[in-house]
C-alpha cells in the first residue's frame, strides 16, 4: 500500500498530492483537476476533514457567505436560475434558447452583423446600420 509522500492519479485525469497512509489520503494533500482547479484539504482515512476548493481562474469557493453570482457579481446567473445543463448541451449566453443566428453572421448584441453586406439588421431582421 501507498506510505508516505507521493501522488497518484485517477483515471479521470485528476491527481492527488500529499500525504498517504496505508494506501489512503491521510494528513495535508490537495486534488488537481483537470480543468485547473484545485481542492486542498487535511484527508484522514481518505476523506477531507477541512478544505478549500479554488478554480482555475483563481475564485476561492466558500460555503458560507458565497457571493460569486448575486447582485454586484452575475457570472452564471442563468445557471442559478434555471440550472445547469447536461454535459455536451452549450449555453454561449443567458438566453434560453438561444437566437437562431443566420448562417455566415454574427451576433453583435443588438442585432446580426453580415459580413458579405456589411449590413447590421435586428432580431427581428430590419435595417439597423452599415458596418
Amino acid at each position: 500500500r501507498m506510505e508516505g509522500q507521493g501522488s497518484y492519479r485517477l483515471p479521470t485525469g485528476t491527481e492527488y498530492r500529499g500525504a498517504l497512509k496505508d494506501g489512503m489520503f491521510e494528513g495535508e494533500g490537495e486534488l488537481l483537476f483537470p480543468n485547473g482547479g484545485r481542492y486542498r484539504a487535511v484527508w484522514h482515512r481518505g476523506m477531507p476533514m477541512q478544505g478549500k476548493y479554488t478554480f482555475a481562474d483563481g475564485l476561492e469557493y466558500k460555503d458560507k457567505k458565497w457571493h460569486y453570482c448575486d447582485g454586484y457579481d452575475r457570472r452564471f446567473y442563468t445557471e442559478i436560475c434555471s440550472g445547469l445543463k447536461p454535459a455536451g448541451i452549450s449555453q454561449l449566453t443567458n438566453l434560453d434558447p438561444p437566437r437562431k443566428i443566420p448562417e455566415g453572421c454574427y451576433d453583435c448584441g443588438d442585432g446580426f452583423y453580415n459580413p458579405e453586406t456589411r449590413v447590421i439588421v435586428d432580431y427581428e431582421l430590419r435595417f439597423l446600420r452599415n458596418a
